[in-house]
């Protein structure tokens, strides 16, 4: 009877044993799809970006074409400058969009069953900044393609000139790379600050209110003229040298627009590593 009871509590008292399943990365991206697509907020957030940037470009299109004859003819427009023209409301979508995709989480408590779910930190990261990049991208290039055909009966036969890459093609690129960039950036600083109001404000203040802060040294000799040399490497203003015709900087803000990111991603990923959630 001993030999009974004994053997019945070292079962109740064994471990179970450990799973071998593993969630694989691509179950992972859609878990994170899903998290992101079945909140209203994402699709009033992306529908009102839409229509807000087509009807930029559509207003600053219709501007520059009742300018003065001559004038047009003196300084030829580009049609791409009225499609890129939203950038600075895209960029800003961007980054508190990138923010919220991590500090909502946060604030719920639901990132603990994204750990408990996939304890590998990094992999959850890496699938979040895949979805949210994407995501923004992806609706960057819906705007653009609205944008091109709303504005083409407008240009006519000075309407866009697919033929001529640098003039079209990559200020256009440009321009994703710019949202992907900002969008990361706000994303890399939810995971370090993990709060909502902080992210949005550290992304908001790097992307417009920095390079005002910047510009002021100008002001005070040339002895500070270097802090205000500074401010073309801050991510909004890299964004606008490379979309509207970079030549010998491109190479610099370039980095500086892929570097910004990448600092607060890796920032991100080295906390995560060491901080509960």
């Amino acid at each position: 009877m001993t030999t009974t009871t004994d053997s019945r509590a070292a079962a109740r008292t064994a471990p179970a044993p450990s799973s071998t399943y593993r969630l694989g990365f691509g179950r992972l991206l859609r878990s994170e799809a899903l998290k992101l697509f079945t909140l209203r907020s994402t699709w009033w957030s992306l529908g009102i970006t839409v229509l807000l940037a087509v009807g930029i470009a559509l207003v600053v299109g219709l501007a520059t074409q009742s300018l003065p004859d001559e004038f047009r003819e003196q300084v030829p427009l580009n049609p791409v400058t009225a499609v890129v023209s939203p950038l600075q409301l895209t960029m800003l979508v961007a980054g508190i969009f990138g923010a919220m995709a991590i500090t909502g989480e946060y604030s719920t408590g639901m990132i603990r069953s994204t750990f408990a779910a996939e304890p590998r930190r990094g992999a959850v990261l890496l699938a979040k900044t895949i979805v949210v990049a994407a995501t923004l991208v992806a609706t960057t290039v819906v705007t653009s393609l609205i944008a091109i055909v709303v504005l083409t009966p407008i240009y006519g036969s000075n309407g866009f000139a697919w033929d001529d890459a640098e003039v079209t093609w990559i200020p256009l690129a440009y321009s994703l790379l710019a949202i992907a960039s900002v969008t990361l950036l706000g994303l890399g600083a939810g995971f370090v600050i993990r709060n909502g109001a902080g992210a949005i404000g550290a992304t908001v203040g790097l992307l417009f209110v920095a390079p005002l802060i910047f510009s002021i040294f100008a002001a005070f000799g040339e002895s500070w003229r270097w802090i205000a040399d500074l401010a073309q490497y801050l991510p909004y203003n890299a964004a606008g040298t490379l979309v509207n015709g970079a030549g010998d900087d491109a190479l610099p803000a370039l980095i500086a627009l892929v570097a910004w990111p990448a600092a607060a991603l890796l920032g991100g990923w080295a906390l995560l590593r060491t901080r509960d959630a």
